[in-house]
Protein backbone atom coordinates (compact mmCIF):
# COMPACT_ATOMS: atom_id res chain seq x y z
CA UNK A 1 0.00 0.00 0.00
CA UNK A 2 3.21 2.42 0.57
CA UNK A 3 5.08 1.26 -2.03
CA UNK A 4 6.75 3.61 -4.19
CA UNK A 5 7.62 2.88 -7.79
CA UNK A 6 9.16 4.69 -10.44
CA UNK A 7 11.50 4.02 -13.64
CA UNK A 8 13.76 6.43 -14.95
CA UNK A 9 15.60 6.76 -18.11
CA UNK A 10 19.08 7.60 -19.43
CA UNK A 11 18.83 8.16 -23.43
CA UNK A 12 22.21 8.25 -23.99
CA UNK A 13 23.04 4.55 -22.60
CA UNK A 14 19.40 3.40 -22.90
CA UNK A 15 19.90 2.17 -19.38
CA UNK A 16 16.75 2.20 -16.93
CA UNK A 17 16.82 3.48 -13.20
CA UNK A 18 14.47 2.08 -10.92
CA UNK A 19 12.97 3.53 -7.24
CA UNK A 20 11.43 1.90 -4.70
CA UNK A 21 10.07 3.47 -1.73
CA UNK A 22 7.73 2.85 1.15
CA UNK A 23 6.45 6.07 1.59
CA UNK A 24 5.02 5.54 5.31
CA UNK A 25 8.85 5.01 6.49
CA UNK A 26 10.25 7.84 4.07
CA UNK A 27 12.74 4.91 2.90
CA UNK A 28 14.18 4.03 -1.00
CA UNK A 29 16.41 2.43 -2.77
CA UNK A 30 18.26 3.09 -6.12
CA UNK A 31 18.93 0.27 -8.71
CA UNK A 32 21.50 0.76 -11.32
CA UNK A 33 21.24 4.94 -11.06
CA UNK A 34 23.50 6.54 -13.64
CA UNK A 35 26.57 9.21 -12.78
CA UNK A 36 24.72 11.91 -14.67
CA UNK A 37 21.66 11.76 -13.34
CA UNK A 38 22.53 11.85 -9.58
CA UNK A 39 20.83 15.33 -9.51
CA UNK A 40 17.50 14.37 -11.21
CA UNK A 41 17.70 11.09 -8.53
CA UNK A 42 18.04 13.11 -5.78
CA UNK A 43 15.64 15.53 -6.70
CA UNK A 44 13.08 13.03 -7.24
CA UNK A 45 13.51 11.53 -3.67
CA UNK A 46 13.28 15.11 -2.19
CA UNK A 47 10.28 15.71 -3.45
CA UNK A 48 8.38 12.40 -2.74
CA UNK A 49 9.80 12.71 0.83
CA UNK A 50 12.49 9.78 0.69
CA UNK A 51 15.70 9.12 2.05
CA UNK A 52 18.18 6.84 0.32
CA UNK A 53 19.28 3.79 2.29
CA UNK A 54 20.80 2.06 -0.44
CA UNK A 55 22.03 1.75 -3.85
CA UNK A 56 22.04 -1.84 -5.71
CA UNK A 57 23.64 -2.41 -8.92
CA UNK A 58 22.13 -5.19 -11.54
CA UNK A 59 26.14 -6.22 -12.13
CA UNK A 60 29.29 -4.31 -12.94
CA UNK A 61 28.42 -2.35 -16.07
CA UNK A 62 30.38 -1.83 -19.59
CA UNK A 63 27.83 1.06 -20.65
CA UNK A 64 27.41 3.83 -18.22
CA UNK A 65 29.67 5.14 -15.32
CA UNK A 66 27.07 4.53 -11.84
CA UNK A 67 25.72 6.99 -9.68
CA UNK A 68 26.43 4.82 -6.24
CA UNK A 69 29.72 6.41 -4.98
CA UNK A 70 27.95 10.51 -5.07
CA UNK A 71 24.39 9.43 -3.98
CA UNK A 72 26.61 7.99 -0.90
CA UNK A 73 28.29 11.49 -0.70
CA UNK A 74 24.88 13.09 -0.41
CA UNK A 75 22.64 10.56 1.66
CA UNK A 76 24.63 8.36 3.37
CA UNK A 77 22.95 5.43 1.48
CA UNK A 78 24.70 1.95 1.26
CA UNK A 79 26.66 0.99 -1.73
CA UNK A 80 25.55 -2.81 -2.84
CA UNK A 81 26.84 -4.78 -5.81
CA UNK A 82 27.54 -8.87 -6.21
CA UNK A 83 30.50 -9.84 -3.67
CA UNK A 84 31.67 -11.87 -6.59
CA UNK A 85 32.26 -8.70 -8.82
CA UNK A 86 35.19 -8.11 -6.95
CA UNK A 87 34.63 -4.22 -6.83
CA UNK A 88 35.81 -1.61 -4.58
CA UNK A 89 33.86 1.21 -2.44
CA UNK A 90 31.61 -1.54 -1.43
CA UNK A 91 29.44 -1.68 1.89
CA UNK A 92 27.27 -4.47 0.89
CA UNK A 93 28.47 -7.43 -1.26
CA UNK A 94 25.82 -9.45 -2.31
CA UNK A 95 25.24 -13.11 -2.61
CA UNK A 96 22.43 -14.84 -3.65
CA UNK A 97 19.50 -15.13 -0.97
CA UNK A 98 20.28 -11.89 0.82
CA UNK A 99 17.53 -9.03 1.00
CA UNK A 100 17.95 -5.38 0.94
CA UNK A 101 15.10 -3.77 3.17
CA UNK A 102 13.68 -0.13 2.82
CA UNK A 103 11.18 0.47 5.34
CA UNK A 104 8.29 -2.27 5.69
CA UNK A 105 9.37 -3.66 2.81
CA UNK A 106 12.43 -5.44 0.85
CA UNK A 107 14.62 -6.90 -2.30
CA UNK A 108 15.20 -10.18 -2.57
CA UNK A 109 18.49 -11.07 -4.08
CA UNK A 110 18.69 -13.60 -6.70
CA UNK A 111 22.17 -14.91 -8.39
CA UNK A 112 21.63 -15.03 -12.16
CA UNK A 113 25.36 -15.12 -13.49
CA UNK A 114 25.81 -15.27 -17.27
CA UNK A 115 26.04 -11.93 -19.03
CA UNK A 116 28.89 -11.42 -16.43
CA UNK A 117 29.70 -13.42 -13.05
CA UNK A 118 28.16 -10.78 -10.91
CA UNK A 119 24.68 -10.57 -12.64
CA UNK A 120 21.89 -10.13 -10.18
CA UNK A 121 18.15 -10.34 -10.26
CA UNK A 122 16.13 -8.22 -7.50
CA UNK A 123 12.50 -9.60 -6.96
CA UNK A 124 10.28 -7.76 -4.43
CA UNK A 125 9.17 -9.06 -1.33
CA UNK A 126 5.62 -10.21 -2.78
CA UNK A 127 6.91 -11.39 -6.24
CA UNK A 128 5.11 -9.25 -8.09
CA UNK A 129 8.18 -7.48 -9.54
CA UNK A 130 11.76 -8.29 -10.74
CA UNK A 131 14.02 -6.06 -12.01
CA UNK A 132 16.45 -8.28 -14.19
CA UNK A 133 19.18 -5.95 -15.33
CA UNK A 134 20.86 -7.65 -18.17
CA UNK A 135 20.28 -10.83 -17.71
CA UNK A 136 16.93 -10.54 -19.39
CA UNK A 137 15.69 -7.98 -21.37
CA UNK A 138 12.37 -7.68 -23.02
CA UNK A 139 12.18 -10.29 -25.83
CA UNK A 140 16.18 -10.51 -25.85
CA UNK A 141 18.78 -10.94 -22.91
CA UNK A 142 22.55 -9.68 -22.18
CA UNK A 143 25.26 -10.54 -24.82
CA UNK A 144 27.56 -13.29 -23.19
CA UNK A 145 30.66 -12.76 -25.18
CA UNK A 146 33.26 -10.97 -22.65
CA UNK A 147 33.03 -10.31 -18.76
CA UNK A 148 32.79 -13.70 -17.97
CA UNK A 149 30.08 -14.02 -19.76
CA UNK A 150 28.44 -17.87 -20.79
CA UNK A 151 25.28 -18.69 -22.67
CA UNK A 152 24.99 -22.51 -21.06
CA UNK A 153 25.44 -20.02 -17.55
CA UNK A 154 22.72 -17.84 -18.82
CA UNK A 155 20.32 -20.04 -19.89
CA UNK A 156 20.10 -22.03 -16.68
CA UNK A 157 19.82 -18.71 -14.32
CA UNK A 158 16.85 -17.11 -16.55
CA UNK A 159 15.10 -20.65 -16.27
CA UNK A 160 16.03 -21.31 -12.69
CA UNK A 161 16.44 -17.72 -11.16
CA UNK A 162 13.64 -15.98 -13.11
CA UNK A 163 11.18 -17.81 -15.28
CA UNK A 164 10.05 -19.55 -11.77
CA UNK A 165 8.77 -16.37 -10.41
CA UNK A 166 4.90 -16.15 -10.92
CA UNK A 167 3.44 -16.22 -14.15
CA UNK A 168 1.84 -12.87 -13.99
CA UNK A 169 4.94 -10.91 -11.84
CA UNK A 170 6.45 -7.66 -14.12
CA UNK A 171 10.04 -7.57 -15.30
CA UNK A 172 11.73 -4.51 -16.04
CA UNK A 173 14.79 -4.49 -17.82
CA UNK A 174 18.38 -2.78 -17.08
CA UNK A 175 18.27 -1.78 -20.73
CA UNK A 176 15.67 -1.71 -23.44
CA UNK A 177 17.41 0.64 -27.03
CA UNK A 178 13.07 0.29 -28.37
CA UNK A 179 11.24 2.25 -25.79
CA UNK A 180 9.67 -0.78 -24.36
CA UNK A 181 9.19 -0.48 -20.45
CA UNK A 182 7.78 -3.85 -19.32
CA UNK A 183 7.33 -7.28 -19.75
CA UNK A 184 6.09 -10.52 -17.38
CA UNK A 185 7.12 -14.07 -16.50
CA UNK A 186 4.32 -15.50 -19.09
CA UNK A 187 5.50 -13.40 -22.01
CA UNK A 188 8.96 -14.20 -22.02
CA UNK A 189 8.70 -18.24 -21.06
CA UNK A 190 6.24 -18.39 -24.42
CA UNK A 191 7.87 -15.20 -26.72
CA UNK A 192 11.55 -14.98 -25.96
CA UNK A 193 13.16 -15.64 -29.04
CA UNK A 194 16.00 -16.47 -27.60
CA UNK A 195 15.04 -18.56 -24.87
CA UNK A 196 11.93 -19.04 -24.63
CA UNK A 197 9.01 -21.60 -26.08
CA UNK A 198 10.98 -25.27 -26.73
CA UNK A 199 14.41 -23.30 -27.36
CA UNK A 200 16.77 -25.58 -25.71
CA UNK A 201 19.96 -24.90 -23.99
CA UNK A 202 22.11 -25.50 -27.12
CA UNK A 203 19.52 -23.69 -29.64
CA UNK A 204 20.81 -20.46 -27.24
CA UNK A 205 24.16 -21.28 -26.75
CA UNK A 206 24.14 -21.29 -30.52
CA UNK A 207 21.96 -18.20 -31.03
CA UNK A 208 23.99 -16.22 -28.66
CA UNK A 209 27.33 -17.57 -29.95
CA UNK A 210 26.89 -15.92 -33.18
CA UNK A 211 25.53 -12.72 -32.52
CA UNK A 212 28.58 -10.69 -34.05
CA UNK A 213 27.88 -7.52 -32.05
CA UNK A 214 30.46 -4.58 -31.61
CA UNK A 215 32.46 -4.09 -28.70
CA UNK A 216 30.76 -2.09 -26.49
CA UNK A 217 32.14 1.73 -27.10
CA UNK A 218 32.28 2.61 -23.34
CA UNK A 219 33.98 -0.83 -21.98
CA UNK A 220 37.19 0.52 -20.78
CA UNK A 221 36.53 3.35 -19.20
CA UNK A 222 32.86 2.42 -17.64
CA UNK A 223 34.13 -1.28 -16.18
CA UNK A 224 36.90 -0.15 -14.33
CA UNK A 225 34.92 3.14 -13.15
CA UNK A 226 32.06 0.61 -11.71
CA UNK A 227 34.28 -1.80 -9.86
CA UNK A 228 35.29 1.04 -7.88
CA UNK A 229 31.25 1.98 -7.84
CA UNK A 230 31.75 5.53 -9.35
CA UNK A 231 34.33 7.03 -7.00
CA UNK A 232 36.16 9.67 -9.51
CA UNK A 233 40.02 9.47 -10.15
CA UNK A 234 42.22 12.10 -8.53
CA UNK A 235 41.84 13.99 -11.52
CA UNK A 236 37.85 13.63 -12.66
CA UNK A 237 36.07 16.19 -10.99
CA UNK A 238 32.40 15.31 -10.97
CA UNK A 239 29.61 18.13 -11.99
CA UNK A 240 29.53 20.21 -8.48
CA UNK A 241 26.36 22.42 -7.33
CA UNK A 242 26.19 25.81 -8.26
CA UNK A 243 27.94 27.91 -5.68
CA UNK A 244 26.71 31.47 -6.53
CA UNK A 245 23.79 30.90 -4.69
CA UNK A 246 22.13 28.37 -2.14
CA UNK A 247 19.63 26.37 -4.58
CA UNK A 248 17.51 23.24 -5.21
CA UNK A 249 17.80 21.51 -8.11
CA UNK A 250 14.25 19.90 -9.03
CA UNK A 251 12.81 16.70 -10.81
CA UNK A 252 12.27 18.87 -13.13
CA UNK A 253 15.14 20.14 -13.99
CA UNK A 254 14.97 23.42 -12.99
CA UNK A 255 17.51 25.31 -10.62
CA UNK A 256 14.92 27.08 -7.56
CA UNK A 257 16.30 29.67 -4.71
CA UNK A 258 13.58 30.22 -2.00
CA UNK A 259 12.50 33.18 -1.19
CA UNK A 260 14.46 34.38 1.87
CA UNK A 261 17.25 33.23 0.15
CA UNK A 262 17.04 35.59 -2.66
CA UNK A 263 16.24 38.41 -0.41
CA UNK A 264 18.83 38.23 1.79
CA UNK A 265 21.32 38.76 -1.43
CA UNK A 266 18.76 40.15 -3.83
CA UNK A 267 21.43 43.46 -4.72
CA UNK A 268 23.89 40.53 -6.09
CA UNK A 269 20.94 39.50 -8.67
CA UNK A 270 19.43 40.53 -11.73
CA UNK A 271 15.03 39.93 -11.05
CA UNK A 272 13.77 39.55 -14.72
CA UNK A 273 10.02 39.24 -14.19
CA UNK A 274 8.02 37.93 -17.06
CA UNK A 275 4.66 38.69 -15.69
CA UNK A 276 2.50 40.83 -18.47
CA UNK A 277 2.50 44.62 -18.08
CA UNK A 278 -1.03 44.45 -16.69
CA UNK A 279 0.31 42.09 -13.80
CA UNK A 280 3.38 43.90 -12.57
CA UNK A 281 1.45 46.18 -10.46
CA UNK A 282 -1.59 44.48 -9.85
CA UNK A 283 -2.24 42.71 -6.03
CA UNK A 284 0.79 41.15 -5.84
CA UNK A 285 2.93 43.96 -6.59
CA UNK A 286 6.74 43.08 -7.95
CA UNK A 287 9.89 42.68 -5.99
CA UNK A 288 11.84 46.05 -5.97
CA UNK A 289 14.60 46.69 -8.43
CA UNK A 290 12.84 43.89 -10.70
CA UNK A 291 12.68 43.97 -14.65
CA UNK A 292 9.56 44.12 -16.35
CA UNK A 293 10.05 41.08 -19.47
CA UNK A 294 6.82 39.16 -20.57
CA UNK A 295 8.00 35.80 -21.56
CA UNK A 296 5.89 36.76 -24.38
CA UNK A 297 8.81 39.00 -25.45
CA UNK A 298 11.75 37.48 -23.77
CA UNK A 299 13.36 35.79 -27.03
CA UNK A 300 13.51 39.46 -28.39
CA UNK A 301 14.75 41.38 -25.48
CA UNK A 302 17.55 38.63 -24.41
CA UNK A 303 19.99 41.68 -25.11
CA UNK A 304 18.49 43.73 -22.05
CA UNK A 305 20.12 41.31 -19.70
CA UNK A 306 23.40 41.21 -18.72
CA UNK A 307 25.11 37.85 -19.31
CA UNK A 308 27.70 38.14 -17.02
CA UNK A 309 25.45 38.34 -13.74
CA UNK A 310 23.35 35.80 -11.74
CA UNK A 311 19.58 35.90 -12.96
CA UNK A 312 16.46 35.11 -11.23
CA UNK A 313 13.12 35.10 -13.07
CA UNK A 314 9.73 35.57 -11.56
CA UNK A 315 6.32 35.57 -12.27
CA UNK A 316 3.24 34.50 -10.42
CA UNK A 317 3.28 31.29 -9.36
CA UNK A 318 6.47 30.02 -10.93
CA UNK A 319 5.64 28.24 -13.86
CA UNK A 320 6.18 30.62 -16.67
CA UNK A 321 9.50 31.90 -14.71
CA UNK A 322 10.93 28.50 -14.51
CA UNK A 323 10.00 28.29 -18.63
CA UNK A 324 12.17 31.65 -19.10
CA UNK A 325 14.82 29.70 -16.79
CA UNK A 326 15.19 27.22 -19.35
CA UNK A 327 15.19 29.28 -22.14
CA UNK A 328 17.78 31.88 -20.63
CA UNK A 329 20.00 29.05 -19.58
CA UNK A 330 19.84 27.55 -23.48
CA UNK A 331 20.74 31.31 -24.57
CA UNK A 332 24.21 31.14 -22.80
CA UNK A 333 23.07 32.91 -19.10
CA UNK A 334 25.23 29.92 -17.16
CA UNK A 335 23.67 31.34 -13.93
CA UNK A 336 19.89 31.62 -14.08
CA UNK A 337 17.49 30.67 -11.13
CA UNK A 338 13.57 30.59 -11.15
CA UNK A 339 12.14 32.00 -7.75
CA UNK A 340 10.65 29.02 -6.23
CA UNK A 341 6.07 29.44 -5.83
CA UNK A 342 7.07 32.91 -7.57
CA UNK A 343 5.22 36.09 -5.99
CA UNK A 344 2.81 33.97 -4.00
CA UNK A 345 5.21 32.44 -1.87
CA UNK A 346 7.15 35.84 -1.99
CA UNK A 347 4.18 37.60 -0.60
CA UNK A 348 3.22 34.69 1.88
CA UNK A 349 6.49 35.01 3.29
CA UNK A 350 5.55 38.99 3.28
CA UNK A 351 8.31 39.89 1.84
CA UNK A 352 8.91 43.52 0.34
CA UNK A 353 7.15 44.81 -2.99
CA UNK A 354 6.48 47.72 -4.91
CA UNK A 355 3.57 49.03 -7.24
CA UNK A 356 1.15 47.00 -4.92
CA UNK A 357 -2.72 48.17 -6.19
CA UNK A 358 -4.92 49.70 -3.04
Amino acid sequence: MNLVFRQLFDPISSTYTYLLGDSGAGEAILIDPVFEHVRRDSALLDELGLRLVTTLETHAHADHITGAWLLKQKWGSRIAIADVAGAENVDQPLRHGDRIPFGHRHIAVRATPGHTNGCLTFVLDDESVAFTGDALLIRGCGRTDFQQGSPERLYQSIHEQIFTLPADCLLYPGHDYRGLTVTSVREEREHNPRLGGTASAEDFAGFMRNLGLPHPKLIDLAVPANLKCGRPGQDARPTEDPIWAPLRFTFGGIWEIEPLALMERISEFQIIDVREASEFNDALGHIPGAKLIPLSSLRDRMAEIDSTRPVVTVCRAGSRSAQASVMLSKAGISKVANLAGGMLRWRAEQMAVNGESP
